[in-house]
């Protein structure tokens, strides 16, 4: 059995517009980074920006990688996995 999962694709791109991002960094949990490659893919298509996966592991919601996207000169930071916080 197959299981599918919702990465709300129209979203992100929606973001990035809203937002003019160039450059945006993914960030996954270990049990979703197999999907990374259709993700990107997908964000790609019709979208002007260039796609870049943090692929060390991840503890939680809480372990953004912002220090290492400034550096980069991310504009965008994508989680995926995680509960929102209000």
């Amino acid at each position: 059995m197959a299981i599918e999962y919702e990465f709300e694709v129209g979203r992100i791109k929606q973001e990035i517009k809203k937002t003019g991002a160039r450059f945006i960094c993914l960030q996954f949990p270990e049990g979703l980074k197999e999907h990374a490659i259709e993700v990107i893919r997908e964000i790609e298509d019709n979208s002007e920006v260039d796609v870049v996966v943090f692929t060390d592991p991840i503890y939680g919601a809480c372990d953004t990688k912002d220090a290492e996207a400034e550096r980069l000169g991310v504009d965008l930071i994508i989680h995926f996995g995680h509960t929102d916080f209000i």
